[in-house]
């Protein structure tokens, strides 16, 4: 039985190569993950990505509400010295019902016949992860770094993406206005101005530099590193580069003050307090880009296949502009049966309907309890992907929603882009 670590990870969680070996067998070249839920002290949940209500916050008032929920991850979240020892990180389920396999090492242990041989030879490791982020209230202006800048914290750019599904947005929380930014004609004195007025407590009003755009369910942002963002309290889907770097720089959200030292959790010690280092490490063009809505803004548009008319299936790009990771919405109807193929392996989500996946059983979550498992979170490897694999819609009234994240370089998305 898995149990509840006090720490807020599963207790049973091993490395064995045995049920590694044997998870990847028994389905086929699809395993399931367990949730990994992550709690963020400066959010407010917003109740959406269908934890039990009671247990938003599981470890107390001190590590913040549950506001993300990370896929396919390979990495653990950086939350401070409270982190839990597996906070973040997906755990395949072992079919025998064993210890649940933490998937760094499940990837490392299989290699390029697990996430296939281009993305294990450029990268070692599996290089993205998605998540939902779930928030009431817009979340504080902050940005992730470039490689060379995040190496200096030994950690990963995070270049990301967004997409909101209008399946895990039954309300869009108080605040549905996204900002990215600067406005063309902000400047770097009024920047750092409004950075210094951080520790003085209060609103910095940084956000008046910047430009909101209302949110439309069903379409996406590209998010590059470098640049400003407030997210909108959408739940929102967020494939993106296997990093967990930041840096805040909005004093206020979600009606408190947000802690002072998360402006500069990932910054070197001797640049601690140097307001120019933090705006040297933007990337000001694209942030004054007077074209950013045409350049970043992302309009789903269908696959080549599977198509409705023939397939009773449509498949749409949701992902495509990211240099980090691409995303998928696979919608199958009711009472359809269909085989998917993609070049490359990819992490899934279902956030509707039920059926099976190749030999697994497949089901959306309505209510999850922390610390139990689900039937909704798979991995297929890049043999089965390219393969082919088996969906089957068992409802004869709902559609079955599937939505699938890659890794950077997606083969079939350089051959399948968007109309022009």
């Amino acid at each position: 039985m898995t149990t509840l670590h006090p720490n807020g990870a599963y207790e049973q969680v091993e490395f064995a190569a045995a049920a590694a070996d044997r998870a990847l067998d028994a389905g086929g070249g699809i395993v399931r993950l367990a949730p990994a839920w992550v709690p963020r002290e400066f959010c407010t949940p917003g109740r959406r990505i269908r934890l039990h209500p009671d247990d938003y916050y599981p470890l107390g008032k001190d590590r913040g509400g549950i506001d993300e929920r990370w896929l396919s991850s390979a990495i653990r979240a950086d939350n401070g010295p409270l982190t839990g020892p597996f906070e973040g990180l997906s755990l395949v389920v072992d079919p025998d019902g064993g210890a649940l396999i933490p998937f760094d090492e499940f990837v490392a242990h299989h290699g390029a016949a697990l996430i296939g041989a281009r993305l294990w030879d450029k990268f070692g490791k599996w290089p993205m992860y998605s998540k939902f982020f779930d928030n009431q209230q817009a979340l504080p202006f902050h940005f992730h770094h470039r490689d060379e800048d995040a190496a200096k914290v030994g950690k990963l750019g995070k270049p990301e993406a967004y997409s909101f599904s209008p399946h895990m947005n039954n309300h869009l929380g108080d605040h549905p206005i996204s900002f990215f930014g600067f406005q063309p004609d902000a400047t770097r004195e009024q920047f750092r101005e409004r950075l210094a007025r951080f520790a003085e407590g209060g609103d910095n009003r940084v956000t008046d530099l910047s430009v909101g755009y209302r949110i439309q369910l069903g379409t996406g942002w590209d998010v590059p590193v470098g640049v400003l963002h407030a997210p909108a309290s959408i739940c929102t889907y967020e494939p993106q580069a296997a990093s967990d770097v930041f840096v805040m720089c909005e004093s206020w959200s979600n009606n408190r003050e947000v802690p002072a030292g998360l402006m500069w959790k990932d910054v070197p010690e001797e640049s601690i307090g140097d307001f120019d280092y933090i705006i040297d490490l933007l990337d000001w063009d694209a942030n004054a880009d007077s074209s950013f809505g045409v350049n970043r803004f992302m309009a789903p548009y269908e696959t080549r296949s599977p198509r409705e008319s023939d397939e009773g299936a449509v498949e749409r790009w949701v992902v495509y502009k990211s240099v980090a990771a691409s995303g998928k919405e696979l919608t199958v109807r009711p009472g359809a049966t269909i085989s998917v193929t993609d070049s490359d392996a990819y992490g899934l989500i279902v956030v509707q309907g039920h059926g099976s996946i190749g030999a697994h059983d497949v089901e959306a979550a309505t209510v999850i309890r922390f610390g139990e498992l689900s039937g909704d979170e798979f991995f297929v490897s890049a043999e089965a992907a390219r393969a082919g694999v088996t969906v089957v819609n068992r409802s004869s009234v709902q559609d079955l929603v599937i939505l699938k994240h890659f890794g950077p370089g997606n083969e079939d998305l350089a051959e399948d882009q968007p109309p022009q």
